[in-house]
């Protein structure tokens, strides 16, 4: 949407907030952040400036330039407070570093992540596992301390690559700690299996598999993975992006979701009919599961935005944590909604085309965390901190929200 539609929009906009007698817009924003009335862009007109991708152009009708805040909606305020600052604090250019898996360690104050796997500069496939590295979040309040509040400039702490056992194969998520455990799902590589493993965050990074099949047969290629908050079994997301990228077999079993029950080692499927189920997350106390289904990216053969580009919520039955009454909670309108993570107060955050996007707990898009590239995960380094893998970056967010419940002792 270019700027010039934008301010047409915008003044009609004005007009009928005038004559209705109401207005949403904040009187104040927060530094680094844009508002943008739903009303100023409802209509464009006939000759309006419309998007005809979804992954190759963004919403951005300000033009401003990224990080900042994009807000749809006041109560984003909330989750930001009233002097947030996002910066970028890692960068490579020549390699996806930070893709996925990421987990918060408070005992070290540190992120753990993974490179792309099979990706685009993720420098891994089929002869070649993809990397897990971590970064110092003091570091990165060491490197931010002396910036400018609101300026937005980036600084470059380093990473550090975490060498694990060739058991770990294609690491694509992870969640925790458990028991002071990362948990780590990976999509297996060739013939290696696809598994989900604790590993200790500490040298020499010693790693206790829980499973690597059902039932004897391999699953397709794991792909995300979150502790259940009241029962503490795993539920994973099984998909056919190791085939679509290259680097795993023809896929032997349905796109699913299941559960693992890390006491008796039972596992079964809970939910199903999926295009591709993706990213996993709970609210803080259980109840409702959200399933990320990514059906509009198909690796070797494509995108597709007629696809799936959607996250569904369910309710979890208390008694066997089926998944039940499927419902539509989000369509992303830039890319699709990969990794999800939910806060605190039951708010819902997917990493997009665009950034990561935030939806109330009733499915209104609140705001983004708007970085004009792909952000498939993030995750809360502790309340009030929001770290953003993006690939060949890492961004971080000091916002209000406070994190929601994914480690466990």
């Amino acid at each position: 949407m270019k700027l010039s539609s934008f301010k047409v929009a915008l003044t009609v906009a004005s007009h009928f907030a005038c004559t209705s007698g109401q207005t949403s817009v904040p009187k104040t924003l927060p530094p680094q952040s844009v508002f943008l009335d739903p009303r100023s862009f409802a209509v464009l007109g006939p000759n309006g400036q419309f998007r005809n991708s979804s992954f190759t152009e963004f919403f951005n009708p300000t033009s401003r330039k990224p990080p900042f805040f994009q807000i749809f909606d006041p109560d984003f305020l909330d989750i930001l407070g009233p002097t947030p600052s996002f910066h970028e604090v890692a960068s490579n250019a020549a390699f996806a570093f930070a893709h996925e898996a990421p987990i918060y360690v408070p005992e070290t104050d540190e992120v753990f992540f993974a490179s792309n796997d099979g990706g685009a500069l993720g420098n891994s496939d089929l002869t070649h596992n993809n990397q897990v590295g971590k970064i110092s979040m003091q570091a990165v309040e060491t490197a931010l301390q002396d910036l400018k509040a609101g300026s937005g400039t980036a600084v470059n702490v380093s990473v550090t690559e975490v060498v694990l056992p060739d058991t770990i194969q294609m690491t694509n998520g992870g969640t925790g700690p458990l028991k002071s455990s990362l948990v780590l799902i990976t999509s297996g590589r060739g013939p290696l299996p696809p598994s989900i493993a604790l590993v200790n965050p500490n040298a020499p990074h010693n790693v206790t598999v829980l499973l690597d099949n059902f039932f004897g047969r391999q699953f397709n290629s794991l792909n995300d993975i979150k502790i259940h908050p009241a029962t503490g079994a795993l539920f994973f997301t099984d998909v056919t992006y190791g085939f679509l990228n290259h680097f795993r077999p023809e896929p032997l079993m349905r796109n699913q979701v299941y559960r693992l029950d890390t006491t008796t080692g039972a596992v079964r499927v809970i939910a199903t009919d999926f295009d591709k189920c993706n990213g996993i997350a709970f609210t803080p106390d259980g109840k409702i599961a959200y399933i990320t289904d990514t059906g509009a990216n198909s690796g070797f053969l494509g995108n597709n935005q007629t696809e799936p580009a959607t996250i569904y919520a369910f309710d979890v039955d208390p008694k066997t944590q089926v998944f039940l009454n499927r419902r539509i909670f989000a369509y992303t309108d830039t890319g699709i909604p990969d990794g999800v993570q939910v806060d605190a107060a039951g708010n819902v955050y997917a990493g997009c085309g665009d950034g990561v996007q935030v939806w109330s707990p009733a499915g209104t898009l609140l705001g983004k965390f708007f970085i004009e590239t792909t952000s498939a995960n993030m995750v809360f380094a502790g309340d009030g901190r929001l770290v953003i893998m993006a690939e060949t970056k890492i961004f971080v967010a000091k916002i209000a929200a406070k994190e929601g419940k994914v480690s466990f002792p």
